[in-house]
């Protein structure tokens, strides 16, 4: 069962530098993601067990064990939770065997920030796919059944375009977070360097349709940051 957007994803760091976990922990809450930490391999799967978490973000070099080793027990259970690697290791083989062993993605330190929070949404986007079923995103009065690419908005279908829906499936997966526009131009135009005028016609046209919910307006902007849409119970 696909837990409700409504409640944050929580993402399990596993990353031994102090600094860099809490800075890893502040940058994802503040992007709407529910952090949970941990510096050893020991820990990591401790936590990996109490908490199921949506995705994890794993260094390969831990002090107790190799970080290759987390994701093979991972993995020997079954689960298909996405594992991004960050480590500062360059070398092409331990890439490979990381790869191999079943982690999603691989993301080199140094990193920026917007490339690594894509790279997250991209593997939480891919395990709701493997899974094969979507979750049923609520809002006030607007339902969004991801599964079926099915709106509707006081229990009335909307008829929305194909990119008006990819929008608005976008801002669902992160429903209650601000969406930057750079984000919505790559997620829905593929690159950060389309024209922005597109995603504003799109975004006025979405707007129309959607209304508001109790006096409460469900699609939201922040001005020079992008877009949110509003979680409303």
């Amino acid at each position: 069962m696909i837990k409700a957007v409504a409640d944050p994803a929580t993402v399990l760091v596993v990353e031994d530098d102090a600094s860099l976990n809490a800075a890893l922990a502040t940058t994802l809450k503040a992007a709407g993601f529910r952090p949970v930490t941990a510096r050893t391999a020991a820990e990591g799967l401790r936590w990996f067990t109490h908490y199921a978490p949506d995705l994890v973000l794993l260094d390969l070099g831990l002090p107790d064990r190799d970080g290759l080793s987390v994701i093979a027990d991972i993995r020997a259970k079954g689960l298909t939770t996405p594992i991004v690697v960050l480590s500062a290791r360059d070398a092409e083989a331990m890439k490979v065997e990381a790869l191999d062993l079943g982690a999603d993605d691989y993301v080199q330190k140094p990193f920026g920030v917007d490339e690594l929070l894509a790279r997250l949404r991209a593997g939480l986007r891919h395990a709701v796919q493997v899974r094969g079923s979507a979750p049923l995103v609520r809002t006030g009065d607007l339902e969004i059944d991801l599964g079926l690419r099915l709106v509707t908005k006081a229990h009335a279908p909307l008829r929305l375009s194909p990119k008006e829906y990819d929008l608005l499936a976008e801002l669902a997966l992160n429903l209650g977070r601000t969406v930057s526009h750079r984000e919505l131009l790559r997620a829905i135009w593929g690159s950060e360097r389309a024209d922005i005028q597109y995603l504003r016609v799109y975004i006025g046209q979405l707007r129309q349709k959607l209304g508001s919910t109790a006096d409460a307006p469900l699609l939201v902007s922040v001005p020079g940051i992008g877009y949110r849409l509003a979680a409303i119970s």
